[in-house]
């Protein structure tokens, strides 16, 4: 599991059936270079994630990756290669 911000929100047209209803989000890991920081920046590559969660623009998520992403589909295939797990209320990092 890691963590992530929000840049955005994503829409497939046409819609693929499997995603249908569902909220495709644009995810942006932190490092934890930025995480002690604590300035808001991601500093990771972008991805894109299933959030069913409502997460905001600029919100931080934990978001699953790989085979775990899908777990929460099962028995279902859906093909989904991130998931948002949770919102981040809030974090206490140790320098």
């Amino acid at each position: 599991m890691r963590l992530g911000i929000v840049r955005g929100h994503l829409t497939l047209t046409p819609a693929v059936e499997s995603y249908r209803g569902r909220t495709l989000v644009v995810v942006e890991p932190v490092t934890m270079e930025n995480l002690r920081a604590k300035n808001g920046k991601g500093g990771g590559k972008a991805l894109i994630a299933i959030d069913e969660l409502g997460a905001a623009e600029g919100q931080m998520v934990a978001f699953t990756e790989g085979r775990e992403a899908s777990n929460p589909f099962w028995p279902t295939p859906v093909p989904v290669d991130a998931y948002c797990s949770l919102i981040v209320d809030s974090i206490d990092v140790r320098q």
